[in-house]
């Protein structure tokens, strides 16, 4: 065997590898987004269940915002009317330069303000907020961002589930086109909706958890109490459901409740939001799938598992980017003599990535998208070429506020961010 022909057998093992690797989280996705298109499950509730027909439900709404003055008050008058006069809405100023908690109070919630320079990030935040709660808890809390719209009735769709379930519960989490979208505006909505729609309902109706997506998210008092939120990790929200799961509590899904953001305009806001997100992201996939599946073993429980495949699917455009790389490299060996069985293989993977993103947008963005903006995805995959790079050589690991577009941001620059 010449030298050759032994790195083309090498080359060709590697492929083979690497291919078995790119299955699990191709064949996940695809799974998820058919489940997506099967009716959906009945729901938890029933006629004269104690939880809709018992006592009332106490809620307390928690909205973590650091200098919000211009937008907060949208998100406020979304929720203050499907709140009871017993029910609490609960604003943390945090580490405030704005009067965010003077137009908070005059919209009649509560402001707390919270000032620590050293311990930065959201998660603090929000821990301040629970403390604060601690003292008269309720029987289900919320999480709100204070750049967030909940449609009418969502807060009761939530807080009910979280209660009936005893787990945490999901709401469905949008983000509407900015007012001039470009087509990358339009295919990062596509990203957007099959993460936080399409995949999570898919596992909804296989009867599996969910990961927590940020925002809308309802917790049974004594579930929160169970995991440390006092942290600055850049995706709190994504390991606070991985620490509750593991602690047996599970997130749901429930879409039937939907919270409304708004892609950021400015090209840097949406460069800098993405960043975060997806950094956030691969950096919990790398660190908590393995702590899943030790838990999963442990625990012997399926759902852990479940979450752990779902958490293996690494943002839509780098699936689809390392797929192209990957088959690439295997057409060019295949030419060179290797075997055509990687080939084969990444043809199967590419038309079940292709499929799932076609199901998802006919059934949930076709109003929406139009086929034709779904050209563009070429152009949105090399767009997000450097935000990968930059997570090889220096990935982003604090919290950076995303800056608000003209007529909702505050008037200084962006900074880190505090608060939800």
């Amino acid at each position: 065997m010449g030298v050759s022909e032994l790195l083309l057998r090498i080359a060709e093992a590697g492929l083979l590898v690497v291919a078995g690797l790119l299955l699990i989280p191709s064949l996940t996705l695809f799974i998820e987004c058919i489940a997506a298109l099967l009716p959906q499950r009945p729901s938890n509730r029933k006629r004269g269940d104690s939880a809709l027909s018992g006592s009332p439900l106490q809620i307390d709404v928690l909205v973590p915002a650091h200098n919000e003055s211009a937008g907060i008050s949208n998100t406020l008058n979304s929720v203050l009317p499907q709140l009871a006069a017993s029910d609490r809405l609960v604003v943390i100023a945090d580490n405030c330069t704005d009067n965010t908690a003077e137009v908070v109070r005059s919209i009649g919630a509560t402001a707390i303000e919270r000032q620590d320079t050293t311990r930065r990030g959201k998660g603090y935040a929000l821990d301040f907020g629970i403390q604060y709660l601690a003292q008269q808890p309720p029987d289900v809390i919320v999480f709100m961002d204070a750049d967030c719209i909940a449609e009418p009735g969502a807060i009761a769709q939530i807080t009910q589930q979280a209660r009936i379930t005893n787990r945490p519960v999901q709401a469905i989490y949008l983000l509407e086109q900015p007012a001039k979208a470009s087509p990358k505006h339009a295919v990062s909505g596509l990203a957007f909706t099959v993460k936080n729609l399409v995949r999570p309902l898919g596992l909804a109706n296989l009867g599996l958890p969910c990961l927590l997506t940020g925002t809308g998210m309802a917790f049974p008092w004594a579930s929160i109490q169970q995991v440390s939120l006092a942290s600055g990790n850049i995706v709190e929200d994504m390991n606070l459901g991985l620490d509750l799961a593991i602690a047996g509590y599970a997130p749901t899904f429930c879409a039937s409740a939907t919270v409304i953001g708004v892609l950021p305009q400015q090209a840097k806001a949406a460069e800098s939001q993405r960043t975060r997100w997806e950094h956030g992201h691969l950096q919990t996939l790398l660190t908590q799938v393995p702590r899943l599946l030790k838990a999963s073993i442990r625990q012997r429980r399926f759902d852990l598992l479940a979450i752990a495949l779902d958490l293996l699917i690494p943002p839509l455009s780098l699936l689809v980017m390392l797929w192209a790389l990957v088959m690439g490299i295997a057409l060019l060996t295949s030419w060179l003599g290797a075997s055509i069985i990687p080939v084969v293989l990444l043809g199967i993977q590419g038309g079940l990535i292709l499929t799932a993103i076609l199901a998802a947008w006919a059934k949930f963005c076709r109003r929406t998208l139009p086929l034709t903006t779904l050209l563009a995805i070429p152009l949105y995959i090399f767009w997000k070429i450097p935000l990968y790079l930059a997570f090889l050589i220096k990935p982003q690991t604090k919290w950076v506020r995303t800056a608000r577009d003209p007529h909702t941001a505050s008037s200084e620059p962006p900074s880190v961010k505090e608060s939800k």
